[in-house]
């Protein structure tokens, strides 16, 4: 970094990374820009206490590249205080955890109160991992810092530790328990997980695509969906039949299917939607041959809690995925 750029100059530099923290960290844009205005704020405070001081001890004044006095390694600095920033955000939403998932459901075809495109949160999700986002949010906010940082950033478990508050050894027990939720459990037997793997992403390209006729052609013509009452909502449970039905469901769901991913359910290939990192509804299909003959849509909260949703491989989940 170059050490005569001003201050600002600098922490732009840094934007990128941090904002990658950030986003992992809470799985939503609004959020981690949020986050990174708030460290970008706490570093000019820093910076102007530290200028303020200098300037009363021997009335030099502070030159703009200058990173605050005690501040070594700023891009270090600047990760600590935004993933501060994140654990406290977390922490804050395990207390709103009774609030009713609808309220984090995007409208497609309305424009965000901030502005944003919706399809850059999508586009970024894709990028992570939609089913990563999901398993990252049934962490702890002990256990998502612990793995966020060491096994997507390399940050040192002696570094970790002081923003927790645990030794290295028990950050790592944290991280290593993440893993393990993040890795679930092995694939159903049998499955030929490859082949369902590719039926259910040709099944998400054909919608998010609004392409009626792919639609079609992955479906058998006896295809059985069942919905449970939250997914509509209605008063009861609905069941559509037939290929053409169906794929005209999913045509109305195109909006929504930028914020689904495929996943690991219960050990089989599946779709998970979850809007602003939130799970939503879960996907589950039967494949036979190479055609789907039923599809489960599952949103009841209670179900959803009962399911085993886990990272297929090859999912992206690099740091470096912006």
């Amino acid at each position: 970094m170059d050490e005569n750029a001003s201050l600002p100059e600098r922490f732009e530099k840094d934007r990128i990374r941090l904002r990658a923290v950030a986003y992992r960290m809470l799985g939503s844009v609004t959020e981690a820009d949020d986050a990174v205005q708030e460290t970008w704020l706490r570093l000019s405070r820093t910076a102007d206490a530290h200028a303020d001081h200098a300037d009363h001890e021997d009335g030099e004044e502070r030159g703009d590249g200058d990173a605050p006095a005690g501040i070594e390694n700023l891009t270090g600095w600047l990760t600590t205080v935004v993933s501060r920033v994140c654990l406290n955000m977390l922490r804050a939403r395990e207390n709103r955890r009774e609030d009713p998932l609808d309220a984090y459901v995007p409208d497609p075809d309305a424009a965000p109160e901030d502005g944003r495109d919706p399809e850059e949160e999508a586009l970024l999700a894709d990028s992570v991992g939609v089913a990563l986002l999901v398993v990252l949010d049934t962490l702890t906010p002990a256990e998502r810092l612990s793995f966020v940082l060491h096994d997507m950033f390399a940050v040192p478990f002696d570094e970790i530790g002081p923003l927790i508050e645990r030794t290295p050894a028990a950050t790592r027990q944290l991280a290593s328990r993440a893993r393990r939720r993040v890795r679930g459990v092995a694939p159903a037997p049998g499955a030929d997980l490859p082949r369902r793997r590719q039926v259910v992403e040709a099944f998400l390209a054909a919608t998010r695509g609004g392409n009626f006729d792919a639609l079609v052609a992955l479906l058998h013509p006896d295809v059985v969906l069942h919905a449970d009452r939250t997914v509509v909502p209605t008063p009861e449970p609905v069941v559509v039949r037939g290929a053409a039905t169906v794929a005209r469901g999913a045509m109305a769901a195109t909006g929504r299917a930028l914020f689904t991913g495929p996943a690991l359910i219960d050990g089989s290939a599946g779709l998970v939607m979850a809007p602003g990192g939130r799970l939503l509804l879960v996907l589950v299909f039967t494949v036979t041959g190479d055609l789907i003959t039923g599809i489960d849509v599952i949103a009841e909260p209670e179900r959803l809690r009962h399911l085993d949703i886990t990272v297929l491989d090859g999912d992206p989940s690099s740091p470096d995925g912006e």
